[in-house]
C-alpha cells in the first residue's frame, strides 16, 4: 500500500512537472496545437487571381475611380434629356471621344457624323436604312444625357454599346458628339492654349 502511494505520489510529480515545462516562456498558457487553423491564421489571397477577379462588386458599392450607377430605364427618354454630362470635359477628353466614336460609331454614323459610314455609302452599301444624321436634322438637338442614354440602350436598329464603352468612355463621345453639332460650346481647357499664346506676347 506504501508503495502503491509512492509510485502515485511520484508519478503526479514528474506529470507536474512535465506540465510546468510546457507552459513556459512566451507561449506561457497557449496550447501547443491550434484546433482550426484555418480560422486562428487567415490565408494569403492573390488578388488578381482569376478566380477572384471575376467575382462581382458587393450590392450598393461603387468600384474606386467609377462614375455612379446609371438608373435610368430603357424607356425613360424625357429624363434622359435632363442628365448632365458628370464629367468636366478637356481637349484631351474630346480627341478620346473622337477616336472612340470612329472606332464604334464612326462605321454607321461616318467620322463627319452625317450618317454616312462605310456600312451606308449613301444607299450603296451593306445597310438600306440609313443611320441617324447627328449633326443636321433631330438628332444633333439631343443633349448629352440623351446621346448618353442612346449609346446605353440603344435606339431602333443601333444596338447598346454599354458592353463595349464603360460610362467615362460613353460620356466623352457624346460630349464629342455635342461638340461637333451646330454651335457647340468649347471646353474651357481647349481655349488655355490660345490664352497662354496671347500672354507670352
Amino acid at each position: 500500500m506504501k508503495r502503491t502511494s509512492n509510485i502515485l505520489i511520484v508519478a503526479a510529480l514528474a506529470t507536474g512537472a512535465f506540465l510546468a515545462a510546457c507552459n513556459k516562456g512566451e507561449h506561457n498558457r497557449k496550447p501547443g496545437r491550434i484546433y482550426v487553423p484555418d480560422m486562428y491564421e487567415s490565408r494569403a489571397y492573390e488578388f488578381y487571381s482569376a478566380r477572384l477577379a471575376g467575382l462581382k462588386p458587393v450590392d450598393g458599392t461603387v468600384k474606386r475611380g467609377e462614375l455612379l450607377p446609371y438608373h435610368l430605364k430603357e424607356a425613360d427618354t424625357a429624363q434622359a434629356n435632363l442628365v448632365k454630362n458628370p464629367l468636366t470635359i478637356t481637349a484631351d477628353d474630346l480627341k478620346e471621344g473622337e477616336r472612340l466614336f470612329n472606332i464604334y460609331c464612326g462605321i454607321c454614323h461616318g467620322t463627319a457624323l452625317d450618317g454616312n459610314g462605310p456600312l451606308y455609302k449613301g444607299g450603296d452599301g451593306p445597310y438600306s436604312a440609313a443611320p441617324a444624321n447627328l449633326i443636321a436634322g433631330a438628332k444633333s438637338g439631343y443633349s448629352e444625357g440623351r446621346l448618353f442614354h442612346v449609346m446605353t440602350y440603344g435606339y431602333n436598329m443601333m444596338g447598346s454599346y454599354a458592353s463595349q464603352l464603360d460610362r467615362a468612355q460613353r460620356w466623352k463621345v457624346a460630349a464629342y458628339i455635342k461638340s461637333k453639332q451646330p454651335g457647340a460650346a468649347q471646353p474651357a481647357a481647349a481655349a488655355a492654349p490660345a490664352a497662354d499664346s496671347t500672354t507670352a506676347k
